[in-house]
């Protein structure tokens, strides 16, 4: 399968649907865009990685790993996004210590905030590019950047809703809580998962 090497192009928000971000990945010799969606935390480590000039007083998460990795002399060689299932990418970081090569599973985010860090490359399977991807030629063919961005904000609020909560939990039965909750874990949405999570043990509790 064919490798397709990314750069970042850029961080979109949505100013409706707080915390939701996009990371826009583009295509190093060619048009095309893969945009992924990304929580709060992620958008910030990979804002600082990507601005050289912000250095926090101490140590976020993924500067910490890469201090210890380096500390062992372990270095991320480079990122490969190689799966798309519904919605969720799947990455590996491939790393190297003493000549041996490591393939290390990790969260798409967390992958490319690490490989930002180690000034390694970033790759994905076209077939997925394929998939998930969209030229601006594709949105259109004038009024170019503008009408991208306005794009990219509405990729992320449809995204976004996709992890809302109903209103009232306790209207929705049992079975359809543990397939919301399946779904939020997928998503690797945590914190609204341990919500679900905490409101069917109520309910089983009580049986």
């Amino acid at each position: 399968m064919k490798l397709i090497q990314l750069t970042i192009k850029g961080i979109s928000y949505s100013e409706t649907q707080t915390g939701a971000y996009a990371l826009i990945l583009k295509e190093a010799k060619g048009d095309r865009r893969l945009p992924i969606i990304i929580g709060g935390f992620e958008a910030q480590s990979v804002a600082i990685a990507l601005e050289k000039e912000l250095k926090p007083k101490r140590p976020l998460t993924h500067d910490l790993f890469k201090n210890f990795a380096e500390r062992f002399n372990i270095y991320v060689k480079q990122v490969i996004i190689h799966k798309l299932v519904d919605g969720v990418f799947y990455s590996s970081l491939i790393c190297e210590r003493d000549k041996i090569e490591e393939i290390i599973d990790a969260r798409t985010s967390d992958a490319i905030a690490m490989a930002l860090r180690f000034n390694a490359p970033i790759f994905v399977y076209d077939s997925i590019l394929i998939q998930a991807g969209f030229t601006s030629e594709e949105i259109s063919k004038d009024d170019g950047d503008k009408i991208e961005d306005n794009w990219i904000k509405s990729f992320v609020e449809e995204q976004s809703k996709q992890k809302e909560l109903p209103d009232d939990l306790k209207k929705l039965s049992l079975s359809k809580l543990k397939t919301l909750l399946n779904k939020l874990v997928n998503l690797e949405d945590y914190e609204k998962a341990v919500k679900i999570r905490d409101e069917i043990s109520k309910r089983e509790s009580n049986k």
